[in-house]
């Protein structure tokens, strides 16, 4: 038995094994092609027969299932089929070259014959030499290439192949089964299945490849508009909102299209400019070209350039008036009802379409060349439209529902003014809805102490916001009924073993007292606090803990009291900070205090801000976030230096980081330091004027909530003017700068006291999206305050 023999035999066993697994066309096109390369090599009827039922015979399961064996001489006929055709086309060849042959007895016998036999066959046929030259093809060939036999020999590279496709194999250069593009002369691209076989002849032992093609396009597009359709809902199928259906799917319409630019242009509003979501070049046509008419479904519309592109869809494009009243006439058209823009030479130069259920959106699509526009590329069209519509119209379903969570969770958060040197942060986690049972909450008390408490129920969703609710309500009763952390913990016990939902929630009560520097706090179950001093190392206080809510009857509550050093950070979050996968909950720790160490001179919504970004997982938080900073007031500030206008560069400088320590927003620390820097100015240009020159000094301190700077020297101002002029404004500056000024002239000097009180920290409930912690996507921070 050959090799060639052998080979076969083994491939057609394979093959029919596989279509008995699982019967279907594509296991019958198999054995089809089989029984092409039957012909080819030569392969008799009856060995493929006797070798079939021979490997029947040995499949125990093919034995045992009469359904399996009929699946299996299923196969075996359709690979007959490719034999049977051959052989009838063989044998009418064989008539009509006898006929021939009757009629011009002179005619060669033998290249009659095997000119009428390739002629015969429906696939085209070729002969190619070793180089991968085609030097002869029968005119089946022509007509899938548009290239006859009156035209041969074609050296590489071959007229129909395609120049920017790489990876192909040329027809007539492998023995192999392959698909590939080609050109047809008319312009068309068209997929053709080569078979080709390697012979040597035996004249001269010349090696040459022999072999058939077939037009495969409308198989080849079919799949290839499955596949894109794939792609394209797999792409958006993970997107969450508009912003990311837009930024994945825009631009994978516009690959898969293969067309320069795609937009999509959404009206807020009924009326007004839209939003414009782009992705790929714009370009835009010159001033007096004509605008090119329209064919479709649609009404005829005309379109007009782009005053200028966006690279993403993630940034706004001006349309101009033409381009923006032809998309307002496509939104209000039928559902998936796609138009064509043709060129001004004809051919198809853009694609409009409506998207979504609402008709406030537009699709636009601009080839970067006017192309013709086939039914299968219209199916594919429509195809892809409808599931970038189905997906936006799912995404704003999606934010809707999240904005409405979102909103009714801020409600229930936390406070609506915060007391000075706080802030508070809620970071949601990823979808569904972005809800979850994490809560704060910052109460100031009469004694002048301020309660806080951040917790977190079990669960997810609106049953653990309802909870969260609950309790954050009870606790903060309790706080102004004056409870302090332990009683706090131990009366919420009670709350939560009558509430459905609250079992095992975890708690962290603490009560601050800025005035003399202490943290009273109790801790159920939670993560404890982390508090830094300004410039040292945070420290975990894991005093005063014991189990969540409602677990286990316990007596007593511990309660645990640490001081707050001058200028300390004191941090208290739920889990979702530090719990990660993959991750040691003691790292997290590590990096929060290493934070703190580093941001003792910034603003509490900076270190909070500082926190979760260095905390932030690659995909971002996989459960909520909730964080309350608190900054205790630092120690006074007391300079000294010479009077001399150099001096005051130092002193703003000094200033500045006081105040970032003291919790003093920027703002508000600007207008102080000037007010300081006017009054230190005076001191330098009048105190010393009649003497020689001294020394000024400046304290700064926190007195409660009120910021107080005191400005002295030993010399005497010289007194304000009645008409001042362009100078000598300076104390009519500090007045406005501040809320109180005095003044105090002795022989000792003057002395300048001036104070502000620290604006409470306000913010609305549902609070803007300030910034982002998350990679892009296109999701952002919520509730950071």
């Amino acid at each position: 038995m050959s090799a060639v023999l052998v080979a076969f035999l083994d491939d057609y066993s394979a093959a029919m094994r596989r279509h008995v697994a699982a019967p279907g066309q594509a296991g019958l096109s198999e054995g089809y092609d089989l029984g092409r390369r039957a012909l080819v090599e030569g392969i008799s009827l009856l060995d493929l027969t006797e070798h079939h039922f021979r490997a029947v015979a040995e499949d125990a399961g093919t034995q045992a299932d009469p359904r399996r064996a009929e699946v299996a001489l299923e196969f075996l006929l359709q690979t007959m089929a490719a034999l049977d055709i051959a052989t009838r086309g063989y044998l009418d060849g064989t008539r009509r070259y006898e006929q021939q042959r009757s009629r011009a007895e002179d005619l060669e016998g033998r290249d009659a014959f095997r000119t009428a036999l390739v002629e015969s066959l429906q696939d085209g046929f070729f002969v190619a030499d070793d180089d991968g030259t085609i030097v002869e093809v029968n005119s089946a060939f022509g007509v899938l290439t548009g290239y006859g036999a009156n035209e041969v020999p074609f050296p590489l590279p071959h007229p129909w192949a395609l120049a920017d496709r790489t990876g192909y194999p040329q027809i007539g250069t492998e023995a192999a089964r392959f698909v590939m593009p080609v050109r047809h002369r008319d312009g068309r691209e068209r997929w053709l299945a080569v078979s080709a076989s390697s012979l040597v002849k035996q004249e001269n032992d010349e090696r040459i490849f022999v072999g058939t093609v077939r037009d495969v396009t409308a198989e080849h597009d079919a799949q290839a508009r499955d596949q894109a359709a794939s792609r394209l809902a797999t792409a958006v199928g993970a997107a969450t909102s508009m912003v990311e259906v837009l930024a994945v799917g825009l631009d994978e319409l516009r690959r898969t299209m293969g067309a320069e630019t795609a937009l999509v242009a959404i009206w807020p509003s009924r009326t007004g400019r839209p939003d414009v979501y782009s992705c790929g070049v714009n370009p835009t046509r010159g001033e007096g070209e004509p605008a090119p008419e329209t064919t479709g479904v649609a009404p005829q519309f005309t379109a007009a350039p782009m005053r200028q592109s966006g690279p993403r869809a993630d940034g706004p494009v001006v349309l101009d008036d033409d381009t923006q009243a032809l998309l307002d006439r496509s939104r209000r058209q039928s559902a998936r009802g796609l138009s064509a823009i043709t060129g001004d030479e004809g051919g198809v130069d853009a694609v409009v379409a409506p998207l979504g259920e609402t008709g406030d959106a537009a699709l636009w699509v601009r080839f970067g060349a006017p192309r013709a526009v086939s039914a299968a590329d219209w199916a594919l069209y429509s195809l892809l439209v409808g599931h970038l519509s189905v997906a936006l119209q799912r995404a704003r379903n999606f934010d809707q529902a999240r904005a409405t969570s979102l909103t009714l969770q801020r409600a229930m958060l936390g406070p609506i003014e915060l007391p000075p040197r706080f802030s508070v942060h809620y970071e949601p986690a990823l979808p569904p809805l972005e809800i979850g049972g994490d809560w704060y909450d910052v109460v100031p008390l009469r004694d002048g102490t301020i309660g806080v408490v951040v917790g977190d129920c079990v669960g997810r969703g609106l049953s653990a916001a309802v909870v969260m609710g609950q309790l954050r309500t009870a606790a903060r009763a309790l706080l102004l009924r004056g409870a302090g952390p332990a009683q706090l913990l131990a009366e919420l016990d009670a709350v939560a073993s009558r509430i459905p939902g609250a079992m095992c929630t975890t708690v962290c009560a603490a009560v601050l007292d800025p005035e003399r520097g202490m943290v009273r706090y109790s801790n159920a179950g939670h993560m404890p606090p982390v508090l830094a001093p300004p410039g040292g190392p945070g420290r975990i206080l894991e005093g005063g803990r014991a189990v969540p809510l409602a677990t286990f009857d316990t007596p007593r509550r511990p309660e645990a009291t640490t001081a707050l050093p001058p200028g300390a950070t004191l941090v208290l979050f739920t889990d979702g900070l530090v719990e990660q996968r993959g991750y040691d909950i003691a790292e997290g720790f590590v990096k929060i205090a290493e934070v703190l160490s580093e941001t003792g001179a910034a603003l509490p919504r900076d270190v909070a801000d500082a926190v979760l970004s260095r905390l932030c997982p690659p995909a971002g938080y996989d459960d909520d976030v909730a964080m309350v900073v608190y900054r205790q007031p630092p120690e006074p500030l007391s300079l000294d230096f010479p009077a001399a206008a150099t001096e005051l560069a130092g002193v703003r400088r000094g200033l500045y980081r006081w105040f970032a320590t003291a919790a003093v927003p920027h703002d508000l620390a600007a207008d102080l330091v000037a007010a300081a820097n006017e009054a230190c100015s005076n001191s330098v240009e009048h105190a010393y004027r009649d003497t020689e020159p001294g020394r000024v000094s400046l304290t700064a301190r926190c007195d409660g909530d009120r910021v107080v700077l005191e400005i002295s020297d030993s010399g005497d101002w010289i007194p304000t003017p009645t008409d001042p002029g362009y100078r000598g404004r300076g104390v009519e500056m500090m007045r406005v700068l501040t809320e109180d000024l005095t003044f105090d002239h002795d022989e000792s000097g003057t002395r300048v006291r001036m104070w502000v009180t620290l604006p409470s920290i306000t913010f609305p409930t549902a609070n803007p999206l300030r910034a982002s912690s998350r990679p892009p996507t296109v999701s952002s921070r919520q509730n950071s305050f």
